[in-house]
């Protein structure tokens, strides 16, 4: 049986309030946006949706410093942050804003990860499209995440006794506090595609975390074949021998042509194509969101692979009913003039082919020469 046979969507109505203030990459509502779109296309019947609660402070308290963890929860009751607080936790700053009802969203995004390691305990697919926290540090916030959600999936997938979990990280940006939470661990092996020299500046091509981590930093403008090059070449013949008990993915939006946040030029079709292969590689599959700053390119692509982990049919064309949820968006960082008119329209992008650079096979050899 495939695990897309076995799929459930994570979410919660906390997730639908507004969050990060204004003037903010992550001001618009993603994560209600996607579900109001997997629904209007009759995507998530009740059986397949599960509903999670906050998760408590003991069980945050596994990963992050409790000091940290107070602090935080102090900080969203009053509403307002100390000097200190701010300094000594990257809380309350432009990057990491507080803001009302932060605590319970960031508790309720760590609870869905731990949810989705207990429903593939016996095998089958999770989606967390509001996961993917992948920045969290343990005593601070990172890069507008404040737990990490990906690393309690892991945790509670070795506590089941697992003990060959992969990570595969496909956001824009490095996934350095997953990495970095497990580079002690030989249970654990991380792969991260991102672009090079973008924030958090780490993940280069010879850094190997504790030994087990592969990260291949793309240049700028990459196109689906070569991502296709990258997977079928390197990542999926590694993953393969490894065997994995457990898959878990953080798919971020972000790398994704027309995102402001990163200059990769990826189509939808490229994420999907990636995800889809990893997934059919282990019994136990979890999958994220994780970063994506366009409205439309990433409700799109998280609805369309909800669709292909759930076995849908992809329309070519979209309901008049779904194309108003995609018109009515807005965006400070995307002009009006940059709006494709395919992001009203339909799920599927354009497919970016095209020639496979020499740095990206250089990059290749430089991650896996030495293997």
């Amino acid at each position: 049986m495939s695990v897309l046979d076995n799929s459930k969507y994570i979410g919660s109505a906390i997730f639908k309030r507004q969050a990060f203030g204004n003037n903010h990459p992550l001001a618009f509502s993603r994560h209600s946006s996607v579900l109001e779109l997997c629904h209007s296309l009759n995507w998530l019947p009740k059986d397949k949706f599960v509903e999670v609660s906050p998760a408590t402070v003991d069980t945050i308290t596994k990963f992050h410093d409790a000091n940290y963890v107070e602090a935080l929860k102090v900080s969203v009751a009053a509403g307002k942050v100390s000097q200190e607080v701010r300094e000594k936790y990257n809380i309350g700053t432009m990057e990491n804003p507080v803001f009302d009802g932060l605590f319970a969203r960031a508790a309720t995004t760590v609870a869905g990860s731990i949810k989705a390691a207990e429903l593939v305990a016996n095998g089958g697919l999770v989606f967390h499209p509001s996961g993917g926290t992948h920045h969290g540090r343990p005593d601070k916030a990172s890069g507008f995440c404040y737990f990490n959600d990906p690393v309690f999936a892991i945790l509670a997938l070795l506590d089941q006794g697992l003990t060959n979990i992969v990570y595969v990280d496909v956001d824009a940006h490095h996934g350095d506090g997953v990495q970095d939470a497990f580079a002690d661990d030989e249970r654990v092996h991380t792969f991260s595609i991102h672009e090079e020299k973008r924030w958090p500046y780490s993940g280069a091509a010879d850094d190997r975390g504790g030994g087990r981590s592969y990260n291949f930093p793309v240049p700028k403008h990459i196109n689906d074949s070569e991502y296709g090059f990258i997977l079928e070449q390197a990542i999926l013949p590694a993953i393969k021998k490894l065997k994995p008990d457990a898959i878990v993915i953080t798919c971020g939006a972000d790398a994704l042509a027309g995102d402001p946040l990163s200059s990769m030029d990826l189509s939808n079709n490229a994420l999907w194509s990636a995800v889809l292969s990893l997934v059919s590689m282990s019994p136990r599959s979890i999958v994220f969101g994780g970063g994506g700053y366009n409205p439309w390119t990433t409700t799109r692509c998280w609805a369309g692979l909800w669709g292909k982990l759930s076995g849908q049919t992809l329309p070519d064309t979209l309901p008049e009913n779904t194309q108003k949820l995609l018109s009515v968006f807005e965006s400070d960082l995307v002009d009006e003039e940059d709006v494709n008119p395919l992001w009203l329209t339909s799920l599927c992008d354009k497919p970016n082919e095209g020639n496979v650079r020499d740095e990206v096979k250089q990059l290749l050899s430089v991650v896996m020469g030495e293997r």
